[in-house]
């Protein structure tokens, strides 16, 4: 499995903030949260999942189990220790998968945008590449205009920078087959056996969601307050699904205060 490419921010002597992305984006989307975090005093790392950014594919394959795996194996070859964790979209699929299997290693949860229910419903572009031969020329067929128009059509903020970021996922045919095995392997079902864990996991929560998400509705977040003891919401106004890109400042100082009071309150 190879290594992740990663972007960070602040000295690793301080507690630790581990951010995971979501599909297709890559390490960029956190390019103005992770020195906002280092500012508040900790020590902000995004990885690239495998295939996306400048992360290579995982020869193994693109399942959502390996990307569970490789994000556990980056933990322990950074030396994170226990971590903060923040997801969106897919990275929260992977993300709070890997916490509830880790449940010594996570001493805070920052969620958006995502589900993690076994009853979930892929829809819109989840349900195009989960179909055999939609997916195939969904992927193929995707340049980079395309792509931007698509991200266009749905955020605010995502210019062409990050547009050619993100178009990194499709540069070839191992990266655009380890998107569709990424979602063909998502079956909802495979998340029966850890209902009621991330609440078990009892530690601080940010559920922090754009107020109109296309993809993760709000109600997404209002059925992880009722499953997670004690768990905040915060929904910024003005942003849809990807809220870090919408509202980047909004997002970094609303995470920076929650990882604030969570790291004083967890450690009395």
């Amino acid at each position: 499995m190879p290594g992740l490419h990663h972007r960070e921010a602040g000295s690793p002597g301080d507690p630790a903030v581990l951010l995971v992305h979501g599909y297709p984006e890559s390490s960029y989307m956190w390019r103005d949260v992770l020195p906002a975090v280092a500012a508040a005093g900790f020590h902000a790392v995004a990885p690239d999942l495998a295939g996306f950014g400048d992360s290579d594919p995982d020869p193994g394959g693109g399942a959502w189990e390996r990307h569970v795996e490789a994000l556990e194996g980056f933990r322990a070859e950074r030396g994170l220790g226990a971590v903060a964790l923040v997801v969106h979209d897919w990275g929260g699929l992977i993300g709070l998968r890997w916490a509830c299997d880790h449940p010594g290693s996570v001493w805070a949860l920052g969620i958006s945008s995502t589900g993690f229910f076994h009853d979930g419903k892929w829809r819109g572009p989840g349900t195009v590449l989960r179909t055999e031969g939609e997916g195939e020329e969904f992927v193929d067929s995707l340049d980079r205009d395309g792509l931007a128009g698509l991200l266009g059509s749905v955020s605010s903020g995502i210019g062409p920078d990050a547009v050619d970021e993100y178009f990194k996922a499709f540069a070839d045919e191992p990266r655009r087959r380890g998107q569709l095995e990424l979602y063909r392997s998502g079956d909802f079902e495979k998340l029966a056996p850890y209902e009621g864990r991330l609440g078990a996991l009892g530690v601080p929560t940010l559920l922090l969601w754009g107020e109109d998400d296309f993809a993760a509705p709000v109600a997404g977040a209002r059925r992880f307050e009722r499953e997670i003891p004690g768990a905040e919401v915060v929904v910024l106004d003005g942003t849809g699904h990807f809220v870090v890109e919408d509202a980047p400042d909004r997002y970094a100082d609303e995470l920076a205060r929650f990882l604030t009071r969570a790291r004083r309150d967890t450690a009395r």
